[in-house]
């Protein structure tokens, strides 16, 4: 899993509330299990039409946002079903950071998991986030992960909290297996130990 560090890259408001995993990733783009390709079907039904047309007025269409990094929106983000599809999409696209009210829990813990940010902030710091987001080309954040704070195109800073252990994963790459990797000398050891007192296992 990539490091989460710091990160400056434009920001895309999507003022929607209940955006869930079906909408994030359509449930016919799931026959994978690989984690690359499905950022082109990301939000794929609000990004385009019936005949595969992008739909001009979806905000990662428009030429501004065609980079973004990161994504303002709304309440209850990545409800619905849970699907590791979602965050793999957002992430093949190039979102590395979503900061809403609030995440659905299952949604909210795979970010982590696949070297994502999630930020939670209170309405009135979305809300003013969502204003900068609004500025096409120069809706450009800054966002430390080791200090805690987003930086706005017009020099103002938010603090944001996050759980200690999470952050130490993100800073450091490390997903499950790479949290399990770490004890690999431990493991090793105790299972040259087991083998000896135990061969018959």
């Amino acid at each position: 899993m990539d490091k989460f560090t710091s990160l400056t890259g434009v920001a895309a408001p999507l003022p929607l509330r209940n955006i869930d995993t079906d909408m994030i990733i359509p449930k016919q783009f799931l026959k994978t299990i690989k984690r690359t390709g499905l950022g082109k079907s990301l939000f794929f039904e609000m990004r385009f039409d019936n005949d595969g047309n992008e739909l001009p007025e979806f905000v990662l269409n428009k030429p501004a946002y065609r980079k973004a990094q990161i994504l303002v929106t709304g309440e209850n983000f990545g409800c619905g079903s849970s699907r590791e599809h979602a965050p793999w999409a957002l992430l093949d696209f190039g979102i590395r950071c979503v900061i809403a009210t609030d995440f659905a829990d299952i949604f909210y813990n795979n970010c982590f998991q696949n070297g994502i940010l999630p930020i939670k902030l209170p309405q009135e710091q979305v809300d003013k986030l969502m204003d900068d987001a609004q500025r096409g080309a120069n809706a450009t954040l800054t966002i430390d992960l080791e200090a805690q704070t987003i930086k706005g195109p017009d020099g103002g800073e938010i603090k944001f909290e996050v759980d200690p252990f999470r952050k130490h994963c993100l800073l450091n790459g490390l997903d499950n297996i790479g949290l399990t990797l770490e004890k690999e000398s431990k493991i090793a050891a105790y299972e040259k130990t087991a083998s000896e007192q135990r061969p018959w296992l």
